[in-house]
């Protein structure tokens, strides 16, 4: 017999982890305080990305550091304040990344990584969202042959241990398949796996609706409202108060304050990003990582859009987009990009944990309360995954994955 859940947190990860235990029977009420899909999950480069199996490390040489520190790169920035409220989590995030320890993760983070199309796939279809979603896989464009030999070896190495699908492209063979691309670069690093989404806010969406048509109730309230009552747990919604056996805490960026206020102290901060459109003038065929600049280009059905890279600031601080203005300029050497179509670029923050690693299982100091957050960059892929790993946790059934590696215990 299914049980009465709360899923705290409607963008892909919420709303996967809702439907996951929905479809196997369970009362599920998901709430957020907007739509489905409107916050964080709305805002990525929409890639499944499948050939992602090792998470991002910390740069470790001076160098790179000096030249975040100095904000010279696009891919890195800072906001002062930002980094002074994170700097105990980024000193773990500079110890894990260590080679050694960032081996260990990256086998560990692999083992999800690797259900991520799969698990996408099935949603996919009982949502009948095909119309959104391209196999295509992701390309990442190198400007020099130096850089696009390193990133040829270490594809070689990935392909090699976890059987993904890659292409490399010479200068001739990229201008070919980007004819819209003006000057000739080196070439291209193009990972067949991955799945590009032409909404990505849609896809969610889609799951949301499907959750909807098999019985689940999506509220509008207020998460932060959570708290125990007798049994289980209790949430402020527009309809009033709705209480449930169990709940599961799957904010995204705002986890961290949830979990603060439940006395968990753990090493979560988050990274902000930033995208814009582009109308009217050219486009890719496959999305693209200009890879020595850190921006993304990918179609979608708005324009072009341009996301950039990641920004250590504090989750309410004021927007600062100089990383998008810069990406900006750099894309619009490669190609004709056209004119933004809103008027202010979009803002949001990704929820990162320092050792790389999402937080899935259960709260071990509330019994009945669960936690999926802490995905980093790839909580749009992960979702659906990580909301089957979290159902089984919470049914006591033979997981898909490892658990240990993403259990709250390890804090």
């Amino acid at each position: 017999m299914g049980q009465q859940v709360l899923v705290l947190g409607a963008g892909m990860v919420g709303t996967c982890t809702a439907l996951e235990l929905q479809l196997r029977g369970h009362d599920v009420v998901l709430l957020d305080r907007r739509g489905p899909g409107q916050e964080t999950s709305y805002g990525n480069a929409g890639a499944i990305q499948r050939e992602a199996v090792e998470p991002y490390p910390m740069p470790r040489d001076w160098r790179t550091l000096l030249s975040v520190a100095l904000r010279q790169g696009l891919d890195v920035d800072y906001q002062l304040s930002g980094l002074l409220a994170a700097w105990p989590q980024l000193l773990r995030y500079w110890r894990e990344s260590a080679s050694l320890r960032h081996q260990r993760t990256a086998r560990e983070y692999a083992t999800l990584i690797a259900h991520s199309t799969a698990a996408h796939d099935r949603l996919i279809e009982l949502a009948g969202a095909r119309d959104l979603v391209r196999e295509s896989g992701l390309r990442f464009l190198f400007r020099t042959a130096a850089a696009l030999e390193a990133a040829s070896r270490q594809a070689e190495r990935l392909r090699a241990e976890h059987g993904l699908g890659v292409a490399l492209l010479d200068g001739p063979a990229l201008a070919a398949a980007e004819p819209a691309l003006r000057p000739r670069l080196a070439g291209a690093v193009h990972w067949l796996d991955t799945w590009c989404v032409s909404d990505p806010g849609a896809l969610v969406e889609r799951y949301a609706a499907l959750f909807r048509q098999k019985g689940g109730r999506l509220l509008k309230g207020d998460a932060l409202s959570l708290r125990a009552a007798g049994p289980g747990w209790q949430v402020d919604t527009e309809e009033g108060r709705v209480s449930a056996a169990q709940a599961v805490l799957a904010l995204g960026p705002w986890s961290g304050e949830a979990l603060r206020r439940l006395g968990y102290r753990w090493p979560l901060f988050v990274k902000r990003g930033y995208h814009r459109h582009y109308a009217g003038g050219a486009t890719l065929n496959v999305a693209a990582l200009d890879a020595e600049r850190g921006y993304v280009l990918a179609p979608q059905c708005r324009g072009l859009r341009l996301t950039s890279g990641a920004q250590i600031a504090r989750i309410d601080a004021p927007p600062a987009p100089r990383q998008l203005h810069g990406a900006e300029r750099e894309a619009r050497q490669l190609l004709d990009l056209g004119q933004a179509v809103e008027a202010q670029p979009w803002m949001g923050s990704r929820p990162c944990s320092a050792d790389m690693k999402p937080v899935i299982g259960a709260l071990p100091q509330h019994p009945g309360l669960w936690v999926n957050c802490g995905h980093g960059h790839q909580g749009f892929t992960l979702g659906p995954v990580s909301g089957r790993l979290l159902a089984e946790l919470m049914e006591g059934r033979p997981s898909c994955v490892p658990t240990t590696p993403f259990s709250p215990l390890r804090f």
